[in-house]
């Protein structure tokens, strides 16, 4: 393990072990002070945000992006004081902290028996959101996280989100498909966070106005076990409460091959997304190149400036 890989490890560490000790509004002002300064700093993440940023909100002036890359970065470091908290939090905190719209279309799908797919995008903090579904619900679901190094970087993501009540697989190895379409065909729940493609194999989609590659596997588990298909979008307001919605379902197309009905479906869910970012695009937390015309060798997929994308 090199020192730069020992030194993160021991960061994650002690924000687990230390600030979720914290106060509720200590931890908040110390992510908000910690964002400002990463912001004022204007490292590779920062500009990378604003840059996606400029793709959401076009008319944009220097100014407004500058605005909303700063409070970007305070959602960003609110996902992060959030998620070294959450395994402190009491079943009740994690009950009034979270407040779907449109609940019906998971709750419906489950009640039939059916397998329900929640795909996400990296907005809001999807970790809370998968906690509220565990705790509220009472029902589990499986995920699937991106290998991180060190593996005990790793580890650590993977105990803190089975203490969540998540079941996680890593997104490598290729026996994550298979396990999930299992859990589909049984009626089971399955959350991927869907709006960036790790294997560098995705979906090319429109994305405001571009091309992004956006992974298949949505799609593709719904075509192959009939499983109910449904986008989610969440955003922060201005109180400790995060909000979201479950988007309608998006249906298998009727005629087409099997690519073609994977194309369609997954420019369905990055219209989904879209309509979300939109929405709240400071709650976006895309530090990471994402459209094609982005990316080169060199950096696609792999270019990261924390694990938070690990879905």
């Amino acid at each position: 393990m090199s020192v730069q890989e020992r030194l993160t490890d021991a960061l994650y560490g002690a924000g687990w072990g230390v600030v979720k000790k914290l106060p509720e509004p200590a931890a908040v002002r110390l992510g908000q002070s910690i964002a400002d300064l990463a912001w004022k700093r204007r490292g590779k993440g920062v500009r990378r945000l604003e840059r996606n940023y400029a793709r959401v909100v076009p008319d944009a002036t220097p100014q407004r992006l500058s605005e909303l890359s700063r409070a970007g970065m305070r959602s960003y470091l609110r996902y992060w004081m959030e998620s070294f908290r959450l395994p402190a939090w009491s079943a009740e905190r994690v009950k009034s902290g979270f407040e779907p719209k449109d609940l019906h279309h998971l709750t419906d799908g489950l009640a039939a028996g059916r397998g329900v797919i929640l795909a996400l995008p990296h907005l809001g903090n999807w970790d809370l959101a998968g906690a509220w579904v565990t705790t509220k619900l009472q029902t589990p679901f499986t995920t699937v996280a991106e290998r991180l190094k060190p593996e005990t970087l790793y580890d650590r993501f993977v105990a803190y989100r089975e203490g969540l009540g998540m079941e996680v697989l890593p997104h490598s190895g290729g026996t994550a498909f298979g396990t999930l379409a299992q859990r589909l065909r049984a009626g089971g729940l399955v959350c991927l966070v869907a709006d960036r493609d790790l294997s560098a194999s995705g979906v090319e989609v429109k994305f405001f106005g571009e091309t992004a590659r956006m992974p298949a596997g949505p799609a593709l588990l719904a075509q192959q076990t009939d499983a109910l298909l449904l986008p989610v979008t969440l955003w922060y307001d201005d109180s400790p409460v995060m909000r979201g919605r479950v988007h309608p379902p998006i249906e298998v197309p009727e005629a087409g091959t099997r690519a073609e009905k994977t194309s369609v479906m997954t420019q369905a869910l990055a219209d989904a997304f879209a309509t979300g970012i939109a929405d709240h695009p400071e709650d976006w937390h895309m530090l990471q190149r994402l459209w094609l015309a982005d990316l080169d060798p060199a950096s696609a997929p792999g270019e990261a400036t924390a694990p938070g994308g690990a879905a």
